[in-house]
């Protein structure tokens, strides 16, 4: 799995959810559309694994989170950015999603949860904020920031 294998990966989700409203009703259907135990889901998180283990995915460090943006925004991506996390029973910084975010959560630990949600997708809508939370063990964290915008409350 290469950098450029996973762009495209993402670029089929990203396809079907580009100029979505990121809202509960994408929330229920990426739930139903991508459910945990899907090929599609579990392609990426195959792809996410093998990103941390070859070392471009998650490479830098701070305060016991394992991080790192993977893919900025572009045409490639339908003008989203993806970022994954590492998080072990911690809480990371307090940020507001200008355009909102998709979370696509992969617990390691079976009863890991991330905002308080088991595997599967959560949808956050523009403007909302949050101190991203993971409890009950281990769990990588993918993002999809439309516009890659983001901003960290100081």
């Amino acid at each position: 799995m290469t950098q450029t294998d996973f762009q495209k990966l993402v670029a089929d989700l990203t396809g079907r959810i580009a100029g979505r409203p990121l809202d509960q009703d994408l929330d229920a259907w990426l739930n139903r559309e991508y459910p945990p135990d899907g090929e599609a889901f579990q392609a990426l998180r195959r792809a996410c694994e093998a990103g941390v283990r070859d070392g471009w995915m998650c490479a830098r460090e701070h305060g016991g989170i394992r991080y790192g943006r993977v893919v900025k925004p572009g045409p490639e991506t339908h003008g989203f950015s993806v970022d994954v996390v590492h998080m072990t029973d911690c809480a990371g910084p307090h940020h507001s999603h200008p355009n909102g975010e998709i979370d696509m959560i992969m617990p390691i630990a079976p009863e890991a949860t991330f905002d308080g949600r088991g595997a599967g997708w959560l949808v956050y809508p523009p403007q909302s904020a949050h101190p991203p939370t993971v409890r009950g063990g281990d769990a990588y964290v993918l993002y999809l920031l439309p516009e890659g915008e983001i901003t960290f409350t100081r």
